[in-house]
């Protein structure tokens, strides 16, 4: 099976030297990393900073990331067991815990490049939330990149906009969108968030350039130039091509930066939190990090 859904800007314009031109990428020649996305349950940034929830919280203050103590021989050391348990996923959880997304990375002058390549499982909890209306995504695969005064992001990854009392959280309001506490755009305390999403049966994919401060935003943003999307046999390749520089709630990007990202895959037409989502990673343009982009 291969299906090709994309969000491209006419081509007319690509090719009169339009500012919004752009030359992507050799994918062959950038280099590869494998992170592994999780089924996190119903663990808010208060699960994983209280210290009689999470016993990492005593690394948490000195520092330490969570990738540190949990990455370990390319994989996750979690006990999936205890995160499937009713604690910790009170409407049963999926039967896939963890899959690898392959991440790559890729800047120039003018854009960033990120492209993330997996295989789907189709096994979401059966009593997880799907859309009821309009196109049902079939995937969504969501890139978050934090501002630079951001809590702990560097080792938190996405989780300080997870709390207990967001909707989908047991017992919370079903109105309350993902935050982040004491949010500043301008102080760059935030998480710019762009999402693909692929419809339904290869129609209806849309594209959000938005943020989460004081609450998530699907819109605003002024930086993505478009998301694409292809799958071939199940195995889904989805592009993200994003200027370094865009309008409120996108994050300003130079050569020279690390960042903290983390990265959200909703498979079988989940929504809120029934999703895939990573630790916290590091991208460098130019600079060390987890994620090294090419310089193009």
């Amino acid at each position: 099976m291969h299906n090709k859904f994309s969000l491209v800007l006419l081509g007319s314009l690509l090719a009169t030297g339009s500012p919004l031109a752009f030359a992507a990428p050799d994918w062959a020649k950038v280099s590869k990393r494998d992170i592994h996305v999780f089924h996190a349950g119903a663990t808010p940034i208060e699960w994983v900073t209280k210290k009689s929830d999470h016993s990492g919280t005593a690394g948490l203050k000195k520092g330490e990331s969570c990738v540190g103590c949990h990455e370990e021989k390319g994989g996750l050391n979690f006990d999936f067991k205890r995160l499937a348990d009713k604690t910790f996923e009170p409407v049963g959880a999926p039967k896939t815990m963890s899959f690898p997304v392959t991440v790559q990375a890729a800047y120039d002058k003018e854009n960033l490049y990120m492209r993330l390549t997996f295989k789907a499982p189709a096994d979401a909890a059966a009593n997880a939330p799907r859309e009821d209306a309009g196109p049902k995504h079939e995937i969504k695969a969501a890139i978050m990149l934090a501002g630079n005064k951001t809590p702990q992001a560097a080792q938190l990854g996405c989780w300080a906009a997870c709390h207990a009392d967001v909707r989908s959280m047991p017992g919370a309001d079903a109105k309350k969108k993902k935050y982040v506490s004491n949010a500043n755009v301008a102080g760059g305390v935030f998480y710019d968030y762009i999402q693909w999403k692929s419809g339904e049966g290869g129609k209806g994919a849309t594209q959000i350039d938005g943020h989460v401060a004081a609450e998530r935003v699907n819109k605003g943003g002024t930086a993505l130039i478009k998301a694409d999307g292809e799958n071939k046999g199940g195995v889904y390749t989805v592009t993200f091509t994003r200027k370094l520089s865009g309008g409120e709630g996108d994050l300003a990007l130079a050569e020279g930066q690390v960042i903290p990202f983390g990265v959200a895959i909703h498979t079988d037409k989940t929504i809120y939190r029934f999703h895939h989502v990573s630790l916290g990673y590091t991208l460098g343009l130019g600079a060390d990090g987890d994620i090294k982009a090419s310089k193009q």
